[in-house]
């Protein structure tokens, strides 16, 4: 099995900074991506980024430039991070972080059979 854990979530106001963790536990596979999803009120779960194993990552057009999906490659660290940048109020959203244990990526929740349970990211006006 596999156990997410996403922490870094809270209120900040419009402009600021968070940075969201996922620790990531249990099973081990040699070629993944990582994702982060968000999912607003009433919206449905949406991409934000994701990183292969390879360490390549990808993002969601309108998070390009602002937020930053990285890891952390010390030995035994199965960490991935979100750095989110210039926070708008439409970026308030719980944010989860998903584990697809095949070596592409996917836009879609589908193909991520692993999720934490979210840790909420509020960003006021």
């Amino acid at each position: 099995q596999v156990q997410l854990v996403e922490s870094g979530g809270g209120l900040v106001q419009a402009g600021g900074s968070l940075r969201l963790s996922c620790a990531a536990s249990g099973r081990t596979f040699s070629s993944y991506a990582l994702g982060w999803f968000r999912q607003a009120p009433g919206k449905e779960r949406e991409f934000v980024a994701a990183i292969r194993w390879s360490g390549a990552t990808y993002y969601a057009d309108s998070m390009k430039g602002r937020f930053t999906i990285s890891r952390d490659n010390a030995k035994n660290k199965n960490t991935v991070y979100l750095q989110m940048n210039s926070l708008k109020p439409e970026d308030t959203a719980v944010y989860y972080c998903a584990l697809r244990d095949r070596p592409g990526y996917s836009f879609y929740t589908y193909d991520y059979p692993y999720w934490g349970q979210g840790t909420q990211v509020t960003v006021s006006s």
